[in-house]
Formats: structure tokens, sequence, C-alpha cells
């Protein structure tokens, strides 16, 4: 389920998102790398936008 019309998440993937970057923010306060922990949220991005696209897809060939 999407948090509105237009988004291309659904609540789990906000939560992990919002979750991640707090890790990032984090990490970069250290100093430490953050490169894993962004391509992760690119992935889940990635991921929810391609479920997204296949759905609107789908619907506008029915």
């Amino acid at each position: 389920m999407a948090l509105t019309n237009k988004d291309p998440h659904n609540l789990r993937e906000l939560a992990q998102t919002i979750a991640l970057g707090a890790r990032i923010v984090r990490r970069e306060k250290r100093g430490k790398p953050t490169k894993r922990l962004e391509k992760r949220v690119d992935r889940i991005r990635e991921q929810a936008q391609a479920r997204e696209d296949a759905k609107t897809k789908s619907k506008r060939t029915k």
C-alpha cells in the first residue's frame, strides 16, 4: 500500500529508507563510509519504481 497515489513506495519500504537514512547520517558524522547503505537505499527505490511501472503498464493494457 503506497502512502500516496504518486508514491511508488509501500510503508515497509518507506520505513526501511528512513532507518537507512538515519544510519547514513550517523556514519557520516563519525567519518565512516556510507556507500553500501546508499546503494541499498537506491536498490529499494528502484524496486519500488519498477513495481509501480509494471502496475501502470498492466492497467494500460486492460
